[in-house]
């Protein structure tokens, strides 16, 4: 009789009692798909860290130029344009949070949290991350706004209010054009520097939190990662660059229009 060739191969082939009772031979992994996943473990988690990152700089840069639209412009405008009890004061109150040191700042969050979230049942995380950093980018968009009133004549709003404009429609009209691209120069800068914030964020941040900066943080000193933080922190210097040159072309242009 022909004798039929066997189809195992030589690498695959089963002892005879192995075979005989039906057991599978261990499937090797490929050294090549190891590498691959272990590389890509760096990455995935690099892209997770910068995705949070981008959410929180977005985050408290549109809390701060909401509260700085109903708050700090009204600061800034009673600051700049009134002469009060306690001006020096409030001036000095409102730029407190970006004069003391990031580790004061972030410190005495972290106590402000623990006290007041906690016995409501909020803990630290994505919500007190935005909150911190909005507290001290808020200081951004108010120096904006009061260096660019500063720069404005009045005579602007007194011609509006003699054409017969009244104190809305010439806000509406004269002020908050020339204000614009101070605003967008504020709120562009306090993203760059939320986005690169680190100290604040680690006392602020929960365990499930990882900005970008963070991750770089941890991750700087492991010898495998290190081409992994190295073009990642390059990355991050030039994404930089480009919301601080617009903030700074933007705040040198004094002479918007505005509509009469």
């Amino acid at each position: 009789m022909p004798r039929t060739r066997s189809t195992t191969s030589p690498s695959t082939s089963l002892p005879p009692r192995a075979a005989s009772e039906g057991v599978l031979a261990p499937v090797r992994p490929s050294v090549r798909g190891v590498s691959a996943v272990v590389a890509a473990r760096p990455a995935g988690r690099a892209r997770a860290a910068l995705w949070t990152s981008v959410k929180a700089g977005l985050a408290a840069t549109a809390i701060a130029l909401v509260l700085v639209l109903v708050l700090g412009t009204l600061i800034a405008f009673a600051v700049q344009r009134y002469a009060f009890f306690g001006r020096e004061t409030v001036s000095f109150a409102v730029v407190l949070p970006i004069a003391l040191p990031g580790i004061a700042t972030g410190i005495a969050l972290n106590s402000a949290f623990g006290t007041v979230l906690e016995p409501l049942g909020v803990g630290v995380g994505m919500f007190t991350v935005v909150v911190g950093h909005a507290t001290f980018r808020i200081v951004v968009v108010f120096n904006n706004v009061l260096a660019r009133l500063r720069r404005l004549p009045g005579s602007y709003e007194e011609a509006a209010m003699d054409l017969g404009a009244h104190t809305f429609r010439t806000f509406w009209d004269i002020t908050f054009p020339l204000l614009r691209s101070a605003l967008l120069a504020g709120g562009l800068l306090a993203f760059a520097l939320s986005f690169d914030e680190i100290v604040v964020t680690t006392f602020t941040a929960g365990p499930g939190v990882q900005t970008l900066p963070v991750w770089i943080f941890n991750n700087m000193t492991r010898p495998q990662q290190a081409p992994v933080v190295n073009v990642v922190a390059a990355a991050l210097v030039l994404l930089s660059v480009v919301p601080i040159h617009a903030a700074q072309r933007l705040s040198s242009d004094t002479t918007g229009g505005g509509r009469v």
